[in-house]
């Protein structure tokens, strides 16, 4: 009797078709329904504003939709320092216009009720050791030295490596010139080149475009096929307390000299010999370039230092060097400082300047018009690149 009770208990077939039939449908609404919420969801969202908009006459227009804040600013490195306010329409929409702007690319942000945030609404982010901020580039009228053109153009390459020195996997960018892979016999001289303070490895090529910037010199022929390694600078976190800080470029000559070096030299063909070495760097970097440079002369033939200066107790330190003029020309075949003459860094520049001249030590000093910007480090590098490795 409990066995028919049991198979009794069981729908017949027909009968389960017809119960998950509706079940499907029902799912299939509720589907529908969805979707169509969501999309009358979509419709109501307004569409998010147009920023950065470059005009035709070299201004830029920066807007933010932040309803509910009380102030909304917007920085850039047009204006080191400095905040503009912007102004705020029915539609909750901040906005201001400025310039125009020297064709460029300049970094910048929005400081939202005292919060600086980056551009939400454009994808050109600005890394950086700690926070990010936005790119706007504003074009020449014919593309100018720093922009891409209709010429052959090199490679870069990230390259991960595991740093006995520090102790992590860090990232190393190289830019290769143009036909690097078509000749594999022929071997490189080497431009080691540091970015700034509170900037990565990344920052000379993707806002400083150091590779367009070479690819256009090598196609006038104004400079040597090179490769160009462009390691990250900082050996220890950025924002450390100043003692942990001080250590941060004898730990990142090590850190260049143990393992970046030995690494660009076993992965690309390079050429042996210090001749075929220079070393150069902005801000932060320029002091590194400087201090690694000097040490190293026997690793080294040129060095440049890019909107930066020497350390306070850069004439204890480097002694020999400054005191021995005849031997430390000899051994530089260029050594360039350019600093813009509004830069916060310009009268240490020049005091570093003045000092290499009282010791009798050939370089070149270039004092430009401008800030503390890549707009100036790009031209710098446009000067000191088609002198190295003549």
């Amino acid at each position: 009797m409990a066995k028919s009770q049991r198979r009794g208990s069981r729908l017949p077939r027909s009968s389960q078709r017809y119960t998950k039939f509706p079940r499907l449908q029902l799912r299939m609404y509720w589907l529908v329904a969805f979707l169509s919420l969501a999309t009358s969801l979509q419709a109501q969202q307004p569409a998010p504003p147009v920023s950065p908009e470059v005009h035709p006459d070299g201004q830029v227009t920066f807007r933010i939709r932040a309803p509910k804040a009380a102030t909304v600013e917007v920085g850039g490195d047009w204006k080191p320092g400095q905040l503009t306010e912007m102004t705020k329409d029915a539609d909750g929409v901040w906005s201001v216009t400025l310039g125009p702007f020297e064709p460029s690319i300049y970094i910048y942000w929005f400081t939202v009720d005292g919060l600086a945030i980056a551009d939400p609404v454009n994808p050109r982010v600005k890394l950086r050791a700690r926070t990010s901020a936005s790119l706007v580039e504003v074009p020449a009228k014919t593309p100018d030295f720093w922009q891409p053109r209709d010429v052959p153009h090199g490679a870069v390459t990230i390259n991960w490596q595991n740093s006995p020195v520090l102790k992590e996997t860090r990232w190393v960018w190289v830019y290769t010139p143009p036909g690097y892979e078509k000749e594999p016999k022929r071997r490189y001289p080497v431009l080691y080149l540091f970015h700034g303070s509170n900037d990565t490895a990344a920052g000379w090529t993707m806002v400083g475009y150091a590779n367009f910037v070479l690819d256009n010199l090598l196609a006038e022929k104004k400079a040597v096929p090179m490769i160009v390694v462009m390691p990250f600078g900082h050996a220890v976190p950025f924002g450390s307390p100043p003692e942990i800080q001080a250590k941060n470029t004898p730990l990142f000559e090590e850190y260049l000299l143990k393992d970046v070096m030995p690494l660009v030299e076993s992965t690309y063909r390079v050429a042996p010999g210090r001749e075929n070495r220079a070393i150069a760097g902005l801000s932060m970097g320029g002091g590194q370039s400087l201090q690694i440079g000097l040490r190293n002369l026997d690793r080294f033939s040129s060095l440049a230092v890019f909107s930066s200066s020497a350390p306070a107790d850069f004439e204890t330190q480097f002694a020999e060097v400054l005191g021995n003029s005849k031997a430390t020309n000899a051994k530089l075949k260029a050594f360039w400082i350019g600093c813009g003459k509004q830069d916060p860094a310009f009268p240490r520049a020049q005091k570093l300047s003045e000092l290499l001249n009282a010791k009798q030590i050939k370089h070149t000093f270039r004092a430009s018009e401008g800030p503390h910007t890549y707009t100036e480090w790009r031209k710098y590098l446009v000067e000191f690149a088609p002198l190295l490795f003549r």
